[in-house]
């Protein structure tokens, strides 16, 4: 994509560096006159408050508006729409927002934008709507979009951007400088020069930092970094993101399944990747899926429902337990309001650990060589609180009933659970991502389902034992 600014098409322009530097974040008095002018639809007053906002900025307050008043505020700009705040919506937001912007406003906005940021914004259209967005770009850049969308979501073919600086390592520095000074066609933002070889392989990378301080006639071979990391398009923007963040990585070159260099990763959208992994990770885990603020109940609703329909599964699988011992609640009552306190501790352990495990296993810390001594460690752990929490309850169940035997009964199922809570918390979700299932999405039901099951048949299997 070339950085030519249109034909005044858009009241938001504002030179590269205007751009990458952030403006001030909106505070409650911002906020509330642009909900105000949004409901006047004063388009001029709009654009002046929103002049000095960065788009980052401007798309969290479109997520956490409400879907009216996110209409009306795209609806009032209209044309004049930065189209690089589409680019930092998250998806749900994203997807309602395109449908208020006409095919031929979309198509000619997206034009200054740089290839990654496009595949992102039309990748969910409908291909009819699709393809007349795209037939506003020229040629060269509507097949290189079109072949990004030939790769599946979330992967680094999707991520990667077309507009990259290579070179043979030969050229010299004063060459690729000439070169760079004339070229009407430079990515926006780049840090690296790739190096390849004759078939377009990469086989380094020539820092921008090294190279404007080299003298012109040193060949860039002998800048290079041969410690190359390289993506293929095929590879998940998780394992992208992970890369980038182990290595230290600012830029890295992407590959085909030829091993041609056909794009490049940037440190920007690797990071965005991590924090969408980290953030989906997160939800899983409290069984929720991927929803905004300013999303309606009716659809918030009808995707938890699904986890909470198995939730109910394993609570009545809970009950059950509870009833094979409903004859020695009936004769010691004490049982009924004791038996929530294992059964609540163990769950707490069970979701610490399992929080642990799921996010070492994201980052590639809980692996094969130390999976034992993880395990080892969290059953030590929860061996070690179920005996400082038995002495704890079994006092309190002492003084509370007068009755040792109880009292007992409550610390010995206290460690019990402790114990299984922390082996539930770590094996499940190893034994999920053996299988190949998202150790965050299930882990959590089935770590309760164990804690409470466990729970209740130690306390009452043992309250029968020695109490009846």
């Amino acid at each position: 994509m070339t950085d030519q600014q249109g034909d005044g098409r858009r009241d938001l322009n504002m030179s590269a560096s205007e751009k990458d530097t952030p403006g001030p974040t909106p505070n409650a008095a911002q906020i509330d006159a642009i909900m105000a002018v949004i409901e006047l639809g004063a388009r001029e007053r709009l654009l002046e408050l929103i002049a000095d906002l960065h788009e980052a900025d401007i798309a969290d307050l479109l997520e956490q508006i409400r879907p009216s008043e996110r209409r009306r505020f795209v609806q009032t700009l209209g044309p004049a729409l930065d189209p690089s705040i589409l680019s930092e919506l998250n998806e749900a937001a994203r997807d309602e927002v395109l449908g208020y912007i006409t095919p031929d406003d979309l198509g000619e906005a997206i034009t200054d934008l740089e290839t990654d940021d496009v595949v992102y914004i039309v990748e969910d259209l409908e291909p009819e709507t699709q393809a007349k967005v795209l037939d506003a770009l020229d040629a060269s850049d509507r097949a290189v979009v079109e072949q990004s969308l030939t790769y599946p979501e979330y992967s680094a073919g999707r991520m990667m951007q077309r507009e990259m600086v290579w070179a043979p390592p030969f050229r010299t520095v004063g060459e690729m400088i000439d070169w760079m000074r004339a070229s009407d066609d430079l990515p926006d933002r780049f840090y690296d020069i790739t190096l390849v070889d004759p078939t377009m392989a990469p086989i380094g990378l020539a820092p921008l930092s090294r190279v404007m301080g080299t003298p012109r006639h040193v060949p860039l071979s002998e800048l290079m970094e041969d410690d190359l990391t390289i993506f293929t398009a095929l590879q998940t923007q998780e394992e992208v993101g992970y890369a980038f963040n182990q290595y230290h990585l600012v830029s890295a070159p992407v590959v085909d399944e030829a091993g041609r260099l056909v794009g490049v990763i940037t440190i920007d959208d690797a990071m965005q990747a991590l924090d969408e992994e980290a953030e989906e990770d997160l939800l899983r885990l409290g069984g929720v899926g991927d929803e905004s603020l300013g999303e309606a109940a009716a659809k918030i609703a009808w995707r938890r429902f699904p986890w909470l329909a198995v939730n109910l599964l394993t609570a009545v699988l809970a009950s059950l337990v509870i009833g094979l011992f409903d004859a020695a609640i009936q004769q010691v009552v004490a049982l009924a309001i004791l038996m929530p306190i294992v059964a609540s501790m163990g769950g707490n352990a069970g979701t610490q650990t399992l929080t642990v495990a799921v996010r070492s296993l994201a980052t590639k810390d809980l692996t094969r060589t130390n999976a034992m001594r993880i395990i080892a460690r969290e059953t030590l752990v929860g061996l070690s609180n179920g005996l400082a929490f038995a002495l704890i309850v079994g006092v309190v169940g002492y003084l509370w009933f007068g009755d040792v035997t109880l009292g007992a009964v409550l610390s010995i199922a206290m460690v019990i659970n402790m114990v299984v809570a922390a082996l539930a918390g770590i094996l499940i979700p190893i034994g999920l991502d053996k299988i190949g299932a998202d150790p965050a999405l299930a882990s959590g039901v089935f770590v309760t389902t164990v804690t409470d099951v466990v729970g209740f048949f130690a306390f009452l299997g043992i309250a029968t034992a020695l109490l009846l």
